[in-house]
């Protein structure tokens, strides 16, 4: 009797769970022993996160930065199922979806990202909207088109936290907005973009400052209601009005992920070897947000989408590896660089040997992301949808 194909399964399609997907897809499988691969998330799209921004300024539409898992995955061998994982039961090596029967793995990649908390602050979760998923973004644009149409004169926009991602909404916001916006970052920190490398963070800076930005450093917030909020600097409380709170700090692991018994640090994450496997759990391969992941070198790696883009490429080969009885890579992270969208046509490049800024790092931030897509038929969709839409506006 031939034996039955190994069962890999991978929860989550963000970027750690989608390419180690389209990458086990292209390797050189023995046909008698080609495995069975599964990728379940609980939506029907993959994000590429770092695009969404454009999507508030109608820079871009939504297929083009969250196409659907099927059309992705139509050309391969990987199976997507949309469902929710409710458990995983690690003595059985079987997975728990809420619309489907308990699925076996032999193995299995951890990749379900973490989520952003609405906690500690009160009226966050009821006010606040965070900016990580397509539905926020859904969810931010009706509102700022709410505002648009309204006869105020004035449209007052806080956003919680001076990192990448509060910098990046705040700018394409404003450019949105225009002079009916009244933007202000509130951030905990002295500075904002505080690991960022210099060439990025004075450029940002300015980027603020044109948009006239106003930021509020060393500050907290102590609530948030239906028009205001309330900061606290050095122990004295303002409370402001405001019309919309974009939520940009923060991210915590699920419960699922937390109270599984496997090794975690503080933050919950799971701990990983250099082989990205769970400790002494090595059929278990874990990426992405939800990882402790030192590489090889002992360097800790940030959370971000170019970490779990390299990661994706190690863990497909070391399943790979692991089931062809062939040495397995020790994960080694190469630092790419850093880039910040800041508004309309405008961003900063700090990497790849350039320090760019202004419209012609706008330009390479947009064709480098194109390179990272997925998929070559999705780069090349997205690629003529950039060369023709401008001039469809023209006659339009």
């Amino acid at each position: 009797m031939s034996e039955q194909p190994k069962q890999i399964c991978i929860l989550g399609g963000g970027f750690g769970g989608l390419y180690t997907a389209l990458r086990l897809s292209q390797l050189p499988w023995d046909s008698s022993q080609k495995p069975s691969i599964f990728l379940i998330d609980k939506s029907d799209r993959f994000l590429f996160s770092p695009l969404l921004y454009e999507v508030i300024t109608k820079e871009m539409q939504s297929w083009e930065v969250a196409p659907p898992f099927v059309e992705l995955l139509a050309d391969t061998s990987v199976n997507f199922h949309q469902g929710i994982v409710t458990g995983i039961d690690l003595d059985n090596r079987q997975i728990q979806i809420d619309n489907r029967p308990n699925m076996a793995y032999d193995q299995l990649v951890i990749a379900m990202g973490g989520q952003t908390p609405l906690v500690g602050v009160s009226g966050a979760k009821d006010y606040a909207i965070p900016f990580r998923t397509l539905e926020d973004a859904y969810r931010l644009g009706e509102k700022l088109r709410d505002l648009e149409q309204s006869t105020r004169e004035k449209i007052r926009v806080a956003v919680v936290g001076g990192g990448y991602s509060g910098i990046e909404i705040a700018c394409k916001v404003a450019d949105r907005l225009g002079e009916r916006g009244r933007l202000r970052i509130i951030e905990k920190g002295d500075a904002i973009l505080r690991n960022s490398p210099e060439h990025n963070r004075i450029t940002a800076q300015k980027a603020l400052e044109k948009r006239f930005i106003w930021q509020d450093l060393e500050t907290s917030i102590t609530e948030i209601t239906a028009d205001s909020i309330s900061l606290e600097y050095k122990g004295e409380v303002t409370n402001l009005p405001v019309d919309v709170v974009i939520w940009t700090v923060g991210s915590q692991i699920s419960d699922l992920i937390g109270n599984l018994s496997l090794q975690h640090n503080q933050q919950k994450q799971i701990t990983i070897n250099p082989f990205l496997q769970a400790i002494d759990h090595p059929h278990i391969y874990v990426l992405g947000d939800v990882a402790d992941c030192q590489d090889v070198t002992g360097q800790k790696v940030p959370p971000t989408a170019q970490v779990a883009i390299q990661q994706a490429d190690y863990c497909a080969w070391n399943i790979w590896a692991n089931l062809n009885n062939r040495p397995l890579l020790p994960f080694r992270y190469q630092a790419l660089g850093e880039m910040l969208t800041l508004g309309i046509d405008d961003a900063t490049i700090n990497g790849f040997g350039l320090k760019l800024d202004g419209e012609i790092a706008h330009l390479a931030r947009r064709l480098i992301y194109l390179y990272r897509l997925p998929t070559l038929k999705h780069q090349l969709n997205v690629g003529l949808s950039w060369i023709t839409q401008p001039i469809l506006d023209f006659f339009n």
